[in-house]
């Protein structure tokens, strides 16, 4: 596992992370039309830093939007705006198909990932960078995140000889495939959970050529950052705080 050490100027208690709502956590961004993609869009007027936030088969569940919001703002010292794209246009994967524990579950959730494949969403996100970046022109440099299935196409995106992002993060990512990782020369996070295979993980890290940080946080499901995270329990909200300090202080380095 990498280490980041504080930078000049910022301590390693970069960030504020307000308080985190359990239940009933009320968004403070809006919703907008950018590239065609209803859009969950967060973060000061005068930011200059922008984060594409990939989510997860789920779409806009209140632990991801509060996420987003906790990136937008949480660090004192770099603000970001945070565009979340609803790539499966009002149909995300319905969150009872998890565990998918039953042979109707894995059928349907199978004909859920045919429809929305990651190389389909990854071949997108130019176009779309493309047109928040023309309705944001003041910002100026792209970091691109994503949860479980939205991992994957961080994966796919980054890896690109030309792609437009300085830094990437994956969120317990799904998918997860060393032979990616050669192709990605742009600093790279993964923050693993206790489900995602080990002997992937530390090939994937073991392949990235660039500056990177991998950590997993054994104890926590795949999910814990996003749609599945029970934040009503203490230890996952403790650790799905330090999940989001620890991409705050990897994007601080590197967007």
């Amino acid at each position: 596992m990498s280490t980041m050490p504080a930078q000049h100027g910022h301590s390693e208690a970069c960030c504020n992370i307000p308080p985190v709502v359990s239940k009933g956590y009320s968004a403070k961004g809006s919703y907008e039309e950018l590239g065609g993609f209803k859009s969950y869009v967060t973060g000061p007027k005068d930011a200059t830093k922008g984060i594409i936030s990939i989510f997860d088969i789920f779409g806009f569940y209140p632990q991801t939007l509060q996420g987003a919001d906790i990136l937008a703002t949480a660090d004192h010292a770099q603000s970001y705006k945070v565009f979340m794209p609803d790539w499966f246009a009002g149909e995300p994967c319905p969150l009872e198909l998890f565990p998918p524990d039953t042979e109707e579950k894995q059928k349907k959730l199978g004909a859920f990932f045919q429809k929305n494949p990651p190389p389909g969403v990854a071949a997108k996100v130019p176009a779309y960078v493309e047109a928040v970046s023309a309705k944001y022109p003041e910002i100026k440099s792209w970091a691109i995140m994503g949860f479980c299935w939205g991992g994957k196409v961080v994966s796919l995106v980054t890896s690109k000889p030309d792609t437009v992002f300085k830094a990437g993060v994956e969120c317990h990512p799904a998918m997860v495939d060393p032979s990616d990782a050669e192709g990605i020369k742009v600093p790279l996070a993964l923050l693993a959970s206790k489900d995602e295979p080990v002997e992937d993980v530390k090939k994937f890290e073991a392949n990235l050529s660039g500056p990177k940080h991998v950590e997993t946080f054994a104890d926590q499901i795949h999910g814990w950052m996003a749609a599945r995270s029970d934040l009503e329990d203490e230890r996952v909200k403790a650790e799905y705080v330090r999940g989001y300090e620890t991409v705050l202080k990897f994007l601080f380095q590197h967007v």
